[in-house]
């Protein structure tokens, strides 16, 4: 897909109250605001060798180790009832941000959560992080909910029942003293899922958001950056792209690439190169993207994302972890 240039427009939170500064990769003084957007380029995030079973610190070291930096950004994942913050993640989130990705609940239904079936556990989740985790960090609840709906009324797992069922939970949160959260609306970003009528109804309000999030992987359909973030098909010929679809939709949202990654391709043995060196030259051109989570993991479900699977692949991801973009506004000390 050629690369196209979207039009630049302002992120909510650009200009720092107090800094002068607004968001230019080269501006001095670049700091964070409360909501975590970085009033500088954008930041640079990893979810280090999923599925590898490693513990979390070693998994990080070793995925910095190889991309040659500290990630700003580390994402990891919680399901039902696991005690999270970790005292592992809380020694990680002392130099970095956690990105902590919460699905409330394996068995009871979106509907079921919003009334209130799984408050204990939104209140015992309230008290570990008001004690162990003092630092801000981004919380998405349930991400990629569009292949989890089913749109018979009454099923308990309609977009409406999510979009309640995110507000309770974060609103649950709040009321019982957790401040420092800074919620992302995490999306699949493909088109097919974009084109259903539900698709809308899944938002749970600009009061419980902060971030729009997206999940997108470059498939056999995507060959560069500008194809990553903005796919479109054929048979959806009305859906403009995630990118574009988030300027008109929420135009003063940061948008974070929350999940993101190459599957290898054994007859391209330089895609990955290709790709990676594409990010570098057009993320400039997508200026609402405040943060980009990279997916590492040797078995994805739908192949190898490995950013070093190469020598030479590795070597692009590096140039790209390292350019000053993703480096011009530090991680808020703690």
């Amino acid at each position: 897909m050629a690369s196209v240039k979207p039009p630049q427009l302002a992120v909510e939170g650009d200009r720092v109250p107090g800094a002068g500064v607004t968001a230019t990769d080269d501006a001095p003084d670049c700091a964070a605001t409360a909501k975590l957007i970085p009033s500088c380029g954008a930041w640079w995030g990893v979810a280090p060798e999923v599925f590898g079973g490693r513990s979390p610190a070693r998994s990080i070291a070793a995925a910095e180790e190889r991309m040659g930096r500290r990630a700003d950004i580390l994402h990891v994942y919680h399901r039902g009832g696991d005690p999270f913050p970790t005292p592992e993640e809380r020694r990680l989130a002392r130099k970095r941000i956690l990105l902590i990705n919460w699905k409330p609940s394996v068995h009871h239904t979106w509907a079921e959560i919003a009334a209130g079936a799984i408050d204990g556990r939104i209140d015992r989740v309230a008290r570990r992080i008001r004690r162990t985790l003092p630092e801000r960090f981004f919380l998405t609840v349930h991400h990629e909910p569009e292949n989890d709906v089913r749109a018979r009324p009454g099923s308990g797992m309609t977009a409406e029942d999510y979009a309640a069922m995110y507000r309770h939970v974060v609103l649950r949160l709040r009321e019982r003293g957790v401040k420092n959260a800074v919620t992302v609306m995490t999306y699949m970003g493909a088109p097919n899922w974009a084109a259903k009528p539900w698709f809308e109804r899944l938002y749970p309000g600009d009061d419980v958001v902060d971030w729009i999030g997206l999940d997108p992987y470059a498939d056999r359909r995507v060959n560069d950056f500008a194809g990553l973030v903005d796919k479109t098909r054929d048979d959806h010929s009305g859906w403009p792209g995630f990118y574009r679809w988030t300027q008109m939709r929420f135009p003063g949202k940061p948008i974070m690439v929350a999940e993101w990654g190459a599957f290898e391709r054994l007859d391209e043995p330089a895609f990955k190169v290709s790709f990676f060196n594409s990010v570098r030259r057009q993320i400039k051109g997508y200026p609402q993207i405040k943060a980009l989570v990279y997916f590492d993991s040797p078995r994805a479900p739908r192949g190898d994302t490995r950013f070093d699977a190469t020598v030479a692949a590795r070597r692009a991801f590096t140039e790209l972890a390292r350019a000053p973009y993703f480096s011009s506004t530090p991680v808020p000390d703690h």
